[in-house]
């Protein structure tokens, strides 16, 4: 345990105005830490934080011990603290780098089929602690072309290679089951204010040269325009039901693609994929109805930032093109610094954590209700994404059964939410709170801002929120408690803190 030696103590006032909130229904599954439970009669809460009276601010802390969503009502203070061991966090807002797109989940069958399995109101409560101004508040959301591995079986939504036209192509059950109504309840949710993008898996079987939707293998020559066309075909049918994307990535992980794997894939090398965005992805959504989209490629790890990119976008119409890259999560043990890298070559696109998930080691059980550790690693995770030019992050399936499924492919993993359907019932683990930290406070059209810490400590990611208010989220990985000071250009008193050891902790300020 840390000590602290000449101190002279400082522990903040509470106010009365702590809004009213719905806590936490606890329940212990063995693990590092606890799961909130809902049901069709309760679901904790969070307000969407406001202004406090003049002289406070307002802090959220979730940790290890069991805190979810804390708030404190504090007041600032000129108290002079005299610590050895206090680290002190000066934040200057006027220096500012990238604006924040978003944060959400994925719909996939999965999510859908686990969602439905629900009563009606007990999905209407998971839906809304995702999407409403009590809940998560997301506002950015990934739609699969189609199936992935957490779909029941692999499928396409044309299967008649005489039809080049695509003539017959259309939406699948599973579209109409499961996504279609659950992300118009989400629309609703977050008053229209949800972005959608969209990415395939796989090509149909006929498109492939081995006629499967896995690989090791690539398109068909003579299919990139069939193929560019079919994306096309998708959007058209998704703004029949009401539905309209913000953004399309160019594929899920041509990496895999390349490789042995069960996982749904096409893959694409790097000149393959310039040729095909240049000659025929890029023209056919440009020269369309939704020429205005997001054009994301990569879609894929870390490791192909940013030569892979370098390669495509050498070319110029690619370039024109391409308006972003995604980002994802598997890798994310290469250092951050290639998204700096990668930002520095290509300033003028953004870069988008696109998918990410806990538990897909062989190691059982790929679900640990209650695990703290994997809440940590989210969101240590989206620190160092957001503080090397990140502008969002997306996490993968928001809902899965209590093996981590279901995938006709069993590759099951874990979520932000688990369903027991038998129970009527679903859990929030740590994961889903570590990304709330973000999702709730730091929202679209954030800028982040430049701070410096005195001690190498804590992970910390500063932001000011467009209604002026200064937001520090401080992930605190150790198991000891640490005395903070906060500093700010736009403060004329400081802030004083504990943070609480293994602890996530969002301040707000105006």
């Amino acid at each position: 345990m840390q000590t602290l030696k000449n101190v002279v103590i400082f522990l903040p006032v509470l106010s009365l105005t702590i809004a009213l909130q719905k806590p936490c229904q606890r329940r212990s599954y063995g693990y590092s830490s606890i799961v909130c439970v809902c049901n069709e009669t309760y679901c904790d809460e969070t307000q969407r934080p406001s202004k406090p009276l003049d002289g406070t601010y307002v802090a959220y802390t979730s940790s290890k011990s069991g805190l979810r969503f804390y708030q404190e009502n504090a007041y600032f203070s000129r108290t002079i603290l005299h610590a050895a061991d206090i680290t002190v966090i000066n934040i200057n807002t006027t220096v500012r780098y990238q604006t924040i797109l978003g944060w959400g989940g994925a719909f996939t069958d999965s999510t859908g089929i686990n969602i439905n399995s629900l009563n009606a109101a007990t999905a209407n409560n998971l839906l809304r602690s995702y999407f409403s101004k009590v809940g998560l508040e997301y506002n950015l959301c990934r739609v699969p072309i189609r199936g992935t591995d957490f779909s029941t079986h692999g499928y396409s939504y044309h299967d008649d290679k005489e039809d080049m036209n695509l003539s017959s192509f259309k939406l699948a059950a599973e579209d109409f089951q499961y996504k279609i109504p659950l992300i118009k309840v989400a629309q609703n949710f977050s008053k229209d204010k949800l972005r959608l993008f969209a990415s395939t898996w796989t090509a149909p079987k006929w498109m492939k040269h081995n006629e499967k939707y896995t690989g090791p293998d690539v398109l068909k020559k003579e299919m990139y325009q069939p193929w560019a066309n079919y994306f096309l075909k998708f959007l058209e049918k998704y703004a029949e039901e009401g539905i309209k994307f913000w953004g399309l990535t160019t594929g899920n992980e041509p990496s895999t693609g390349l490789v042995p794997s069960k996982i749904n894939s096409v893959g694409w090398l790097p000149w393959q994929m310039e040729q095909w965005i240049s000659n025929n992805l890029g023209p056919t959504i440009r020269n369309s109805k939704f020429s205005s989209i997001k054009l994301i490629t990569i879609d894929d790890q870390l490791f192909m930032f940013p030569l892979y990119i370098d390669w495509m976008l050498r070319n110029e119409n690619v370039k024109r093109y391409i308006d972003g890259f995604g980002l994802h999560y598997y890798w994310n043990w290469l250092p951050k610094s290639i998204l700096n890298n990668t930002h520095n070559k290509y300033p003028d696109k953004f870069i988008l954590a696109t998918e990410a998930c806990e538990g897909v080691s062989l190691n059982l059980p790929h679900v640990k209700l209650g695990d703290w550790e994997r809440g940590e690693n989210y969101a240590f995770d989206i620190i160092g994404d957001i503080n090397h030019w990140t502008a969002g992050w997306v996490d993968w399936n928001m809902a899965l059964n209590e093996i981590g499924g279901p995938t006709y492919i069993d590759n099951f993993v874990d979520s932000p939410i688990i369903v027991n359907a038998s129970a009527g019932e679903f859990y929030k683990q740590p994961m889903y709170y570590a990304l709330g930290h973000f999702s709730k406070f730091v929202p679209e059209g954030s800028q982040r801002v430049k701070y410096q810490q005195s001690k190498n400590n804590l992970d910390i990611s500063t932001f000011v929120r467009p209604d002026n208010g200064t937001v520090v989220v401080i992930l605190n990985r150790n198991d000891y408690n640490i005395q903070i000071k906060i500093k700010s250009n736009n403060m004329i008193e400081e802030i004083y803190r504990i943070i609480g050891g293994r602890s996530i902790v969002t301040i707000l300020h105006w």
